[in-house]
């Protein structure tokens, strides 16, 4: 069975949900509100706010014969510190290597 980090991580794979989750990022909306902003179809818009349910990314709150879904900001929290652990990790016990661009440089890949 996976974890909780795992299924989030999985979640996040999707272009979909991710683009659920931005819309989210503005406020809670009804899952007829969030069906009606994508051109699939509602049982498919349905399927990933159950994977988004399940993964904690999403709390859902039924208001009469409505369903509001917004965005769980600790699973979020919880997923950038294990980022962070990984970015901050080398193996051999030495610090990170961090890479600094310059601006011409950043620019020119920016042309690329």
């Amino acid at each position: 069975m996976p974890s909780d980090r795992h299924r989030a991580f999985q979640a996040l794979a999707d272009k979909t949900r991710r683009d659920i989750l931005t819309m989210l990022h503005r406020g809670p909306r009804t899952s007829g509100e969030i069906a009606s902003s994508f051109d699939s179809s509602w049982p498919t818009i349905s399927r990933h706010l159950a994977v988004l349910r399940d993964a904690g990314l999403v709390l859902t709150e039924r208001r009469g014969q409505e369903i509001y879904y917004e965005l769980n900001t600790s699973v979020f929290q919880d997923l950038v510190r294990q980022l962070m652990d990984w970015a901050a990790h080398k193996p051999g016990g030495g610090r990170p290597r961090v890479v600094r661009l310059r601006p011409e440089r950043v620019a020119r890949e920016q042309d690329v």
